[in-house]
């Protein structure tokens, strides 16, 4: 879950200031804005703020972006005070702080920010910070995806599917994914078709499960190219081809997926869908032990001590 928070800060950062900046004429510069800002214009202090995260139009400066968000804030304007919560939930420009982190964030969602909404409910899920609170998070979730964030909407989805704060339910949990997966969310494709591949609240269905898998894989989801090329290795509803099956765990390998990497370096010490080379299989297996994946290191040390 901590990485799926730095991930989602990281593109709060990249992507909503962006936004922000995008709404403006594109020939409008930093000198521009920021007469208007020293006006006293909020949305003009926070189009400053913004280009100084993303270093549009002048150099990046994180606390100088920090104090345009501040005057903006004081306005009311919700989402600098968004931006303020980001830039302390992630450190940037000020010190990392949780609680200046959610006192901002809550005074941005209180006023509607769907994206703040997110961050508190994935707060109180993973308990950073905070007490953990299954309750609080699905509250601010739904407030969230009530207004079609599809990342709430995942989360609320991953609740439901493991029983979080929550009876276990595999019918409620796919709505939200499906919600989710509409927007285009990659994760939710490729739990939507966990749930055919397995037959979860769903009947099994493989083809089903191949059609998210693909969406998901698409979009670079290394969980859906494994499981597509497990697919392809075993025969899942779709004729066996190793060849097939190789191309994707090689896709999800290169992205560091262990059990990719283990499936590879079973090929290759197997010669399925590709000329047997132990030295290579030997290569895929260690990295599936550096990833900690213990089959891996199983594999790798058999090999060692037979001399491949």
């Amino acid at each position: 879950m901590k990485n799926l928070i730095l991930c989602v800060l990281t593109a709060l950062l990249l992507f909503v200031p962006t936004a922000t900046y995008s709404q403006a004429p594109v020939q409008k510069g930093i000198a521009a804005w920021k007469k208007e800002a020293e006006k006293g214009d909020a949305h003009a202090q926070l189009a400053v703020g913004a280009m100084y995260v993303t270093g549009k139009g002048v150099k990046q400066n994180y606390t100088e972006a920090l104090k345009w968000f501040r005057l903006s804030a004081a306005q009311g304007n919700a989402e600098a005070q968004f931006m303020i919560g980001v830039m302390y939930d992630s450190g940037k420009g000020v010190k990392r702080d949780d609680a200046e982190a959610l006192r901002w964030h809550r005074k941005a969602a209180e006023q509607g920010s769907a994206g703040a909404q997110l961050l508190i409910g994935m707060r109180y899920r993973e308990g950073r910070g905070v007490n953990q609170d299954y309750g609080e998070a699905q509250k601010w979730y739904r407030l969230s995806a009530a207004q079609g964030n599809g990342n709430a909407q995942f989360d609320l989805g991953v609740m439901y599917d493991k029983g979080e704060g929550v009876k276990q339910d595999y019918g409620e949990a796919q709505k939200w994914y499906r919600l989710s997966a509409a927007q285009g969310n990659a994760k939710a494709q490729y739990s939507i078709g966990l749930m055919y591949d397995n037959g979860e609240g769903v009947r099994q269905d493989y083809e089903e499960a191949q059609k998210w898998y693909r969406l998901s894989a698409a979009q670079g989801n290394s969980n859906a190219q494994l499981n597509l090329g497990l697919m392809y290795d075993l025969g899942h509803g779709v004729k066996q081809d190793y060849e097939e099956a190789l191309k994707w765990y090689l896709m999800s390998a290169e992205q560091g997926n262990a059990k990719a990497q283990y499936n590879l370096g079973l090929m290759y010490a197997e010669g399925q869908g590709v000329g047997q080379n132990m030295r290579t299989a030997k290569e895929w297996f260690e990295k599936a032990c550096d990833n900690q994946l213990q089959a891996g290191c199983d594999a790798y040390r058999k090999l060692n001590e037979q001399g491949d």
